[in-house]
């Protein structure tokens, strides 16, 4: 069985809308917020080069895949990537917008192609973005880890990290934490199904 892990830059009032700067369909007054007014240390953001090493496969949410597809196929940084599956849950987006160049790419029409998916053979399913996803996976009990960066750094709006919806208690297990000099926390949990 897969691993599904669900990786974040969350602020410590649990935002996760527009950390880079944002996207022109996804505005947000303080887009930008992991890089400014905090120190760039190289070593908290370690994590996201290992994730990229271990992923056995990229999943996105439609508006996220329409936002990186785009872009990350041409930077360097992720070119390890390149070449493993890419899996797009959506409901309307076509074949035809699938780029080329970006290695295998399908798209997942319902929560329960994902549980097939995790079913299968390979290396952990990294998601990165997809905010509205990740609440969905969480909610249907999909996701099995959580690799997050905290922000020390209160934004009062934006996407949330959790969804609101009324479920069972969800207990998560640390794994691994760090805590770096510019303020960020890495925490890693694995849910406890």
């Amino acid at each position: 069985m897969r691993t599904l892990i669900y990786s974040a830059f969350v602020s410590l009032d649990g935002v996760v809308d527009s950390p880079g700067g944002g996207i022109p369909s996804e505005q947000h007054r303080s887009g930008g917020w992991t890089f400014q007014d905090i120190e760039f240390l190289p070593e908290a953001y370690a994590i996201k080069g290992r994730e990229m090493e271990e992923a056995g496969a990229l999943m996105f949410g439609r508006r996220s895949y329409e936002a990186f597809a785009p872009i990350w196929p041409d930077i360097e940084d992720f070119a390890v990537v390149k070449e493993i599956p890419k899996y797009v849950v959506s409901t309307s987006l076509g074949e035809e917008a699938l780029v080329e160049g970006w290695g295998p790419q399908n798209i997942v029409r319902s929560l329960d192609e994902v549980e097939q998916l995790k079913q299968g053979d390979g290396g952990p399913i990294l998601i990165a973005g997809s905010a509205e996803l990740a609440r969905n996976l969480s909610d249907a009990g999909l996701i099995d880890r959580y690799h997050l960066l905290v922000f020390p750094v209160v934004l009062g709006a934006g996407k949330s990290l959790w969804s609101k919806t009324d479920k069972e208690k969800q207990m998560l297990k640390l794994l691994e934490s760090e805590t770096y000099a510019n303020g960020i926390l890495k925490l890693v949990y694995d849910v406890v199904h």
